[in-house]
Parts: C-alpha cells; structure tokens; sequence
C-alpha cells in the first residue's frame, strides 16, 4: 500500500520531497559509476515525472551531474570538498570539464599546470584536434621563466625562479631577470601570459591563472600550439577563452573574489 502511495504521489512537498531527494543523491555518491535514470526510478519507486524533478534540483545545486551518456554521478559540490583536503588528484578530476570546453573551443593542446620543485609539471592534457602541435605534456617538467603557465604563476606569486642564470631555451628566451620582471607585471596586468616561441621555436601557449579558496594562485590553464595557428588577434581571442575558463574553475574551488586574472 505504501509503495502504491509513493508511485502516486507525482508532486512530492516539504520533508517528503527532501527525503526522496535525499535517497537519489544518496544513491548515485554511493554507486561505484555513473548510475543511469531508469535505475534510479527503479531503485526509488518513484514516477518518472517527480523523479525527473528531483533530479533537477540537484543538478541545478551541482550536487550531481550528468555524463555525456546520460548517467547521473556526483557534482562538483563534492568533488570541491575532496580537493580541499585530497589535493591534485581531485583538482585534476574538478578541473577536467573545463579543460574539455577549452579544447572545444580552441582545438589546440590544453594543459593543467603546477609549480613543484623548481619547474612547472602539466598534471592533466586535452590533445589538440590538429596532428601538428599535438605533444604530450604531462610529466614533462618545463621551465618556469619561458613558459607560459611559468611565467603566469611568477607573475601572481605562486612560483619561484632559481638562483643562478636563466637558461636560453630559443633565440626569445628571457635570459635577463631584470627583462623578466618587466614582463611579469605585463603578465600580471593583463591577466595572463603568452609564451612566443620561448619554450621551442614554433611554439606558442597562452596560459592564465587558477586561484584557490584563499585567493591565492594555485595552478595555470594553458592553450598551445605551433605559430602558423596561434598568431596575432588569434592568440588575444585565445586568451581571453583561457581566462573565463580558468576564472570559472577558480570559483569552484571556492574563489568568490571575482578575481580571474588581472590585479
């Protein structure tokens, strides 16, 4: 009798709804992968209509959301509350849709960027859609003064430049500190950094800062790719993708300044 009530019930108020909300959410943070909607309907025993409703108003909450087969799993609400205490896996994880709406938009190489131990390291990489350009980056250390993720976490404190010269990597390698601090309050001004055949010749990357709860700069989104692409009004459009983006992942980490780039 009371199951009947519940499959009748297709307007759900107050603490029941709260209840049955509550199941669902339960039910897909617990599931060890994504949980499809007529399973949910069927575990819950609810109609489709309330359920459906319900659903909604946890993804509208980002309590959960939807893969792109439909599936339901846990949203960025608790994904953020693992990165604050699990740290880069779960950034990377967080972080990855907004690497994937970037490549979408751009179609170059995406990269996710941190300081560790004197160099940058890429954690996480979107291929570009293009063969020429595509290099995989993870694991591979990289400069701090003649990238762009470098130079952008130089920029906004979260990176330091070792004592002793500045390595020429290319021809445009800033190898004079005093040349570098100038154009780090250029890179600090406007945002983000462009590195212009400085890591290799050919190469171009845009990067833009991540900042964290504490409004502190914690990694940096880049766009790479060869200069017959990235040239000129291109490379400012690019830019100013890779700032939305990268100010859109700072404010689910908890950033609530505003801040996406510029001081």
């Amino acid at each position: 009798m009371e199951q009947r009530q519940v499959r009748g019930m297709a307007n759900p108020t107050g603490t029941q709804a709260v209840d049955r909300a509550a199941a669902l959410l339960i039910r897909i943070v617990d599931a060890p992968e994504p949980v499809a909607f007529s399973d949910l309907v069927a575990d819950a025993g609810l109609v489709k209509s309330t359920a459906s409703r319900l659903l909604q108003a946890l993804e509208r909450n980002r309590l959960i959301e939807r893969t792109e087969s439909g599936k339901y799993k846990a949203g960025e609400v608790f994904v953020r509350y693992a990165w604050r205490s699990e740290g880069d896996a779960d950034l990377i994880q967080l972080a990855q849709p907004f690497l994937d709406r970037l490549a979408s938009q751009t179609g170059e190489t995406i990269n996710l960027g941190v300081y560790s131990r004197g160099s940058i390291e890429q954690v996480a990489q979107v291929d570009s859609r293009h063969i020429l350009g595509a290099t995989n980056w993870v694991g591979r250390p990289v400069p701090v003064h003649c990238s762009a993720s470098g130079k952008v976490l130089l920029a906004f404190g979260a990176a330091q430049l070792a004592a002793g010269r500045l390595e020429r990597c290319t021809e445009r390698t800033f190898t004079s500190r005093s040349a570098l601090q100038e154009e780090l309050l250029k890179v600090r001004s406007l945002g983000y950094a462009i590195s212009d055949e400085e890591l290799e010749d050919g190469l171009i990357a845009v990067a833009a800062p991540v900042f964290g709860e504490r409004l502190e700069a914690i990694a940096a989104l880049s766009v790479s790719g060869p200069s017959n692409r990235l040239r000129n009004d291109r490379v400012i459009e690019v830019a100013g993708m890779c700032m939305k983006e990268a100010g859109a992942l700072s404010s689910v980490l908890g950033n609530r300044s505003g801040k996406v780039g510029a001081a």
